[in-house]
């Protein structure tokens, strides 16, 4: 998984990255520590950015979403 220069969240859509942007959430370790449901409903988020999300976190070993 490729991860942007500046963060070490995985490449998404542009929507799904603006969206995290957005929300405040630059890191994978500020990701692990939101509710799912709350990053699922950002706008532009889809299911392909919420798999790659996951498959980065579980990989880091920042715990499982749901």
């Amino acid at each position: 998984m490729d991860a942007t220069p500046e963060s070490d969240l995985p490449r998404t859509s542009a929507p799904a990255a603006r969206a995290l942007a957005n929300a405040g959430i630059t890191s994978l370790a500020e990701l692990a520590e939101r509710p799912w449901d709350e990053i699922a409903a950002l706008h532009g988020v889809g299911p392909r950015a919420l798999r790659i999300w996951q498959a980065a976190l579980d990989e880091h070993g920042l715990g499982a979403q749901p």
